[in-house]
């Protein structure tokens, strides 16, 4: 696992959030662990580091 730490596009603290680098690419949804809302997130990883990274306001 990746630790990656990130700005949340709605409360925008500081957050971490563990990737699994086992997979090229994933998007999913998953809450800020401080205001509770959805985020969007994008990210690749390419030999074992995280590439591209997003974090977008759900629905955008």
């Amino acid at each position: 696992m990746i630790q990656h730490f990130f700005q949340c596009p709605y409360c925008f603290e500081l957050i971490s959030m563990l990737l699994d680098p086992s997979l090229p690419h994933q998007e999913y949804v998953e809450d800020c662990e401080v205001c509770c809302n959805p985020i969007r997130i994008n990210y690749t990883v390419e030999d074992g580091e995280v590439s591209m990274f997003e974090a977008e306001i759900l629905g955008q």
